[in-house]
């Protein structure tokens, strides 16, 4: 089968559950994947011979999108603050504004003029252990997640991009003290309140972990009290805290930090949604 005649196939086999540009996109990202080929070299090479097993490829990934599973799952990983971190069901898929949520932390501390101490609470793919890692060298990197087959993963994931890290399985929840003191504690809790649930779609609502989204409507701010709390007694002097927060919470989070004791600053993504928040003690 040619390349072309593939496409067709895919777009059409799809239309009725994705937009047409979607569908582009996942075929774009398949072929890279399965076929070696970019983009550009897909639309020179229309008439490129598909093989029978590369059909098959394809076709394969067509019914796993026909039951709305994230395109990162088929192809088993997902690129963050550039770099390559493999994904499962177990480990929420990195998204644009953790990346944003990096950037920011970067920015802060790149000229720190010191080794850094880092901690990343409740970890999953350990992107952004990772990333701070690798970004702000010579820091010392810790993270924690309530998930042994998280952390297994996000061992992998640091073996793969040269970066150590110190990886405890731990529920932050039962978490009465923090061992270190840390220039960075950093945090994309569960927040997801259960009346939201209607706002997600198929892909996240079906085949990524629910203890790593969701909280309790009544309570929905738990992960950044207790993070807070034990914050208070755990960073230097001149640390920070810093979470990816819930848009429709932004104030509620904010007013509960300063109530802890904390200096804050809120800061939107691209797309102009408060997403990020940082603290500082005001000491």
């Amino acid at each position: 089968m040619l390349l072309s005649h593939l496409k067709i196939q895919f777009i059409d086999r799809l239309k009725e559950d994705y937009p047409v540009t979607e569908i582009e996109s996942f075929f774009n990202i398949l072929t890279e994947e399965y076929l070696g080929m970019t983009r550009l070299e897909a639309a020179l090479n229309t008439d490129f011979e598909v093989s029978e097993e590369q059909k098959a490829w394809f076709e394969h990934a067509e019914l796993r999108l026909k039951d709305h599973e994230p395109i990162q799952h088929i192809i088993g990983k997902e690129e963050f603050s550039g770099l390559i971190f493999r994904v499962n069901k177990e480990v929420l898929i990195p998204r644009p504004e953790t990346e944003e949520l990096v950037e920011w932390i970067v920015l802060d501390f790149k000229n720190a003029g010191k080794p850094i101490r880092i901690l990343d609470i409740g970890t999953g793919s350990g992107c952004i252990a990772i990333s701070l890692g690798k970004k702000l060298k010579g820091s010392e990197v810790h993270a924690f997640d309530i998930s042994a087959e998280a952390l297994k993963l996000a061992k992998d994931n640091a073996k793969e991009n040269h970066v150590e890290v110190n990886f405890q399985e731990r529920d932050i929840l039962k978490t009465e003290k923090l061992d270190w003191k840390f220039d960075i504690i950093v945090s994309n809790p569960p927040y997801v309140r259960e009346l939201e649930k209607k706002e997600m779609h198929r892909n996240v609502l079906d085949h990524e972990p629910e203890k790593a989204l969701y909280v309790k409507d009544e309570d929905p701010l738990l992960f950044y009290q207790k993070i807070a709390s034990l914050a208070k007694d755990a960073l230097e002097p001149q640390g920070c805290l810093y979470f990816e927060i819930n848009q429709y919470l932004s104030t509620e989070t904010e007013e509960l930090l300063k109530n802890s004791g904390f200096e804050t600053e809120l800061k939107k993504d691209i797309f102009g949604n408060f997403r990020m928040l940082k603290a500082s003690l005001n000491r």
